[in-house]
């Protein structure tokens, strides 16, 4: 990354992925397939289900059925995912002074949690921990 550019969909991808390979195997084995999905913003309906002031106001989402709520019996349609929200993150990257890729990590770990079954309240208890 250029330090004459702002990081790139492709940047974010990149560090989402290498976050994602870093997760100790334990975990990862439970995940299943995950695809991570990068986007400048939240699309309209998600700022809609999510009651956001701004597009700002997430830096990341999971989308899919939690692993305490699949069934065998039940046939899955679509992939679970996780979207980093490229805008945002770089908006709180320069607020906060934070590296970049323990931000894309942070937020890509608290979306998995999201896939396991914990509630951002869950979450904010471990992290405290």
């Amino acid at each position: 990354m250029s330090a004459r550019r702002a990081p790139s969909l492709g940047d974010i991808e990149a560090l989402g992925q290498r976050a994602l390979a870093a997760i100790p195997e334990e975990f990862k084995r439970h995940l299943g397939p995950l695809v991570i999905r990068v986007e400048d913003f939240p699309d309209e309906e998600t700022e809609q289900a999510m009651e956001l002031e701004t597009p700002f106001d997430i830096l990341g989402l999971y989308r899919g059925v939690a692993l305490p709520h699949q069934s065998v019996a039940v046939a899955r349609e679509q992939v679970d995912m996780v979207f980093l929200y490229r805008r945002p993150i770089l908006d709180y990257w320069c607020e906060t002074g934070e590296d970049l890729a323990v931000i894309v990590r942070h937020v890509l770990i608290h979306e998995i949690g999201h896939h396991l079954g914990f509630s951002d309240e869950d979450m904010e208890r471990i992290e405290e921990a």
